[in-house]
């Protein structure tokens, strides 16, 4: 949580240093995209690597925003134009991202904790309901 704003600046940097072949999170073994959406208010794109839950054929992003009290950008440009790509192993994927609610939330919360228990601390912390969002390829 304390590295929170050294670690995406060292992954970018890692990105555009190895080609995309190298990145923070896949060092440590955990699967990490490239999402790039359209911003709300600029209208440009906006992409930011992120750890994601690989589910089937679908891959589940939470809005953790390490911890902080708001939902994260990508998040806000998510729910204005849900039309997105993302990036897995120097892949580009186009997808539709649909934000979970109510009772598929919960369902789905419990799958992501199984999958990186660290969410429930960054929760904790932010004080708020984290937002899941599950991308499907168009």
């Amino acid at each position: 949580m304390r590295a929170a704003k050294a670690v995406p600046w060292i992954d970018r940097r890692l990105h555009h240093v190895t080609g995309g072949r190298v990145s923070l999170l896949g060092i440590a073994g955990l699967p990490s995209m490239r999402l790039t959406t359209v911003g709300r208010k600029s209208g440009l794109p906006r992409t930011v690597n992120l750890l994601y839950f690989p589910r089937g054929d679908e891959f589940v992003l939470i809005g953790s925003n390490w911890g902080r009290t708001r939902d994260p950008g990508w998040a806000h440009n998510l729910r204005a134009q849900p039309k997105a790509t993302v990036e897995v192993r120097r892949r580009a994927v186009p997808v539709l991202a649909t934000e979970v609610t109510g009772e598929r939330h919960e369902e789905l919360w419990r799958e992501v904790l199984d999958f990186w228990p660290g969410y429930a601390m960054e929760r904790a912390e932010a004080g708020r309901e984290l937002p899941l969002f599950v991308l499907t390829r168009r």
